[in-house]
């Protein structure tokens, strides 16, 4: 949620009263490790604020049509290239390629997980993590940017 913008409606506990409704939802899972219940936890975050930039998008009035006031309309449009819902696409090209690159995505960007929690979560080095992360990020900027 530090990521997020200052005027985003949906505040960090909100989002984490979600995530543990939904993980408490799962009755049947068997939380392996504390490393599982954080790469479940980034995951349910992640689906959270998809769904809820999806949502928002959608809207009846209007969807993602930006408000425009007459001083914004003589400046030339301005694009945002954090899109939410962009960047779960893009993740999931990630992950069909390169599956780790995009799990150490999601537990750095949406659980919020440091160098070392995330090797620790994924049993690599954390040399390993930053390169990974260091792809990552090149590879979703160019997915994004492409579009």
């Amino acid at each position: 949620m530090a990521r997020e913008r200052p005027d985003h409606t949906l505040q960090a506990s909100a989002l984490v009263n979600e995530a543990y409704l939904r993980l408490i939802d799962l009755k049947q899972m068997q939380w392996q490790n504390r490393a599982h219940f954080y790469a479940m936890s980034a995951r349910v975050m992640r689906r959270i604020l998809v769904d809820f930039a999806r949502a928002k998008r959608n809207e009846k009035r209007g969807g993602d049509a930006p408000r425009v006031t007459l001083d914004e309309a003589l400046l030339p449009p301005i694009e945002t290239s954090h899109d939410l819902v962009a960047l779960d696409d893009a993740l999931h090209a990630l992950a069909a390629v390169h599956p780790r690159k995009s799990d150490v995505v999601e537990l750095r960007y949406f659980g919020g997980l440091s160098l070392e929690e995330t090797a620790e979560a994924l049993h690599v080095s954390i040399d390993t993590v930053k390169r990974d992360w260091r792809f990552a990020r090149l590879w979703l900027l160019r997915e994004i940017g492409g579009r």
